[in-house]
């Protein structure tokens, strides 16, 4: 199997902060989505600035598409296309003159294409972006990211602004890119129902470390939250639990194995999971 990205015990602290990226590891393989899940402060921003050699990382190593980026391999970057959660481009530019800028960066710019999106996303290449609403913002540097033919997409809550329709037009935009084995996606967003529409994997990061990065058919269908009483959750052996949540008169239970805990506990409710609720269980809930 090729792989994309690959991190290996990654670190990186601040000064005067108490937050850091404690080790982490995660492999994107070629051709494939994975998503990056966490809740606010929990470190995405700081891992992506690390991918793209905007923050030093203090030990460990990071290879993209099978080399360690620095600060002279423009090559390699010009394989990657960005998107970021926020301003993307100066708001007095317009679509058309951030076209001309591209074209003397990338030497891979294909306009007709960027022209192609602006009319898919109904774009006014004339308009100043200050203009833009958010999601119009978003659209052009979604926009922009494709149109240099780039084999890996880092994105950074690409689909934050969208309406329904909008997001569900980009996120068919992003399973159309991977459908060549040699374009992936890393895509960190709080809108776990898209990642769970197209993602191939899910990694989640918690304070500075990550705890869970698994094949997201894995998570829906091999974990299992199971519904029990006092009592029922008494009688689950230990072993079995990754953590669990009281509520009310109902205690939730995150285990996996789905198949073996039903024929263990035929008398207790077992659901299949979102990657919400895995997500909230793994962070709010308790452990043995």
């Amino acid at each position: 199997m090729t792989y994309a990205l690959n991190l290996n015990n990654v670190s990186k602290k601040y000064k005067n902060s108490n937050f850091y990226l404690d080790n982490i590891s995660f492999s994107l393989p070629s051709g494939s989505i994975m998503g990056f899940i966490g809740e606010n402060g929990a470190g995405k921003t700081t891992t992506i600035g690390c991918i793209l050699n905007t923050l030093s990382i203090d030990s460990g190593s990071i290879k993209i598409l099978g080399k360690e980026m620095n600060n002279t391999n423009t090559k390699l970057k010009e394989e990657i296309g960005v998107v970021y959660d926020g301003d993307n481009f100066p708001s007095y530019l317009s679509a058309a003159q951030i076209s001309n800028i591209m074209s003397g960066i990338y030497t891979k710019w294909d306009n007709d294409l960027f022209k192609s999106f602006l009319n898919k996303f109904k774009l006014d290449k004339n308009q100043k972006i200050e203009k833009y609403s958010k999601g119009m913002t978003m659209k052009l540097a979604i926009a922009v990211a494709l149109s240099h033919h780039p084999k890996l997409l880092i994105l950074d809550e690409a689909t934050s602004g969208l309406d329904p329709i909008m997001r569900d037009e980009i996120l068919d935009i992003f399973l159309d890119f991977v459908s060549s084995e040699e374009h992936s996606i890393l895509l960190s967003s709080h809108i776990t129902s898209d990642l769970e529409k197209i993602a191939d994997y899910i990694t989640f990061i918690h304070d500075g470390k990550i705890i869970l990065s698994d094949k997201k058919d894995n998570l829906i269908y091999d974990y299992a939250i199971l519904r029990c009483s006092e009592k029922q959750f008494n009688e689950i052996d230990k072993d079995d639990i990754i953590s669990y949540q009281k509520k009310d008169y109902q205690i939730n239970v995150l285990v996996n194995n789905k198949r073996k805990q039903k024929i263990k506990y035929p008398n207790i409710i077992i659901d299949n999971p979102t990657i919400d609720e895995i997500m909230l269980l793994l962070v709010r809930g308790e452990h043995i």
